[in-house]
């Protein structure tokens, strides 16, 4: 069955307006990527992985920074990159989302790409600080494998469009699980009231336990099928772009509000989670997030809480029932029944 969003199936998300694709995209000069590693797409038998790339306005290139922040909800990860957007407030190349074991693999892919375009990159010029977020997608993929190479993370960063944005078990969700069904890449979008600007959230989405799961403030997880899958500890990685003109600062309180959207699902950001968020602005000129008093960044902090909700849920919504290493089976979210349940 061909499956669909929220939105598509006229379930109403949160009381804030989308932008119009309801995708991170609807931020002016942002775009994505995926590289999709799987038997389907001619990958080996236990290979079930990918590459995700985000690329704001200039990142193809060497040498264009965008102010950005992040913030570590649970540090249990292997992300590269943060340290220095921590110092310097910038990020300033492709950013790159795969499995725990392809960090190196994807961060040397994105490295390739930005050499390729600058001869003088590492050379005469400064070394880039690449960002690469992770999730342990080893229950469905054979992490062993090793099945993420460079070439893939530069395919992904090619494969970058503006417009729709692919969702479900696709590019670096591919091999992720979600509160016990399958998870993956998710994405929403929000207009911040009361101003002309966009908040728009891409999720890897790879976290949490079913008993917990709580769509629209309904514990829908707890009437759902008790054998599926018992996850582990999982992740999350959270990718916010806007066009706010704010400074790294304000990016990081943006950041950081992702943690209530999670909260909203059920998330209790677990011990063994890596969840981390990673905010950055496209806007070229730089205001305070708070001249005039706190409306703006409420309304801010509300629209990313109400995107990263439903990014997540798109996953979910999105992902297909997939097959994996040693015949592992994660099932699709069961739509019907969660409508049954919303409804009731």
């Amino acid at each position: 069955m061909e499956r669909r969003t929220w939105r598509e199936l006229g379930v109403p998300m949160g009381v804030l307006v989308p932008g119009p694709l309801n995708a991170i995209t609807d931020v002016a000069g942002v775009r994505v990527g995926h590289v999709t590693l799987d038997p389907a797409h001619g990958a080996p038998q236990g290979v079930c992985t990918g590459v995700t790339a985000v690329l704001g306005p200039g990142l193809e290139r060497f040498g264009r920074t965008l102010r950005s922040a992040s913030h570590v909800i649970n540090g249990f990860g292997k992300t590269a990159g943060l340290v220095q957007v921590g110092e310097l407030g910038e990020v300033e190349g492709p950013i790159l989302l795969t499995n725990t074991f392809a960090v190196g693999a994807a961060l040397e892919g994105g490295l390739r790409y930005l050499m390729a375009r600058d001869p003088q990159v590492g050379d005469d010029r400064p070394t880039p600080n690449l960002v690469v977020g992770e999730c342990n997608d080893g229950y469905l993929n054979d992490l062993r494998l090793l099945a993420v190479r460079p070439e893939h993370a530069v395919a992904a960063i090619e494969a970058a469009r503006d417009g729709a944005v692919a969702q479900g078990a696709v590019g670096g969700g591919t091999g992720m699980v979600c509160c016990g069904f399958k998870g993956g890449i998710g994405t929403a979008s929000r207009r911040v009231p009361n101003s002309p600007w966009t908040v728009g959230v891409l999720v890897q989405a790879n976290f949490g336990a079913l008993e917990d799961l709580t769509i629209l403030g309904v514990p829908v997880g707890r009437s759902l099928d008790p054998r599926r899958l018992e996850p582990g500890d999982g992740s999350i990685i959270l990718i916010v772009a806007t066009d706010l003109p704010w400074d790294a600062l304000s990016l990081r309180r943006l950041a950081a509000r992702t943690a209530f959207g999670l909260a909203r699902l059920g998330s209790v950001a677990s011990h063994g989670s890596g969840d981390i968020a990673l905010a950055f602005t496209t806007a070229g000129e730089q205001a305070p997030a708070h001249g005039g008093g706190g409306a703006l960044p409420t309304a801010a902090f509300h629209a990313v809480a109400e995107a990263t909700e439903e990014a997540v849920l798109n996953a979910l919504a999105m992902a297909e029932t997939t097959r994996g290493r040693r015949g592992r089976v994660v099932h699709a979210l069961p739509v019907g029944e969660v409508l049954t349940l919303l409804g009731r």
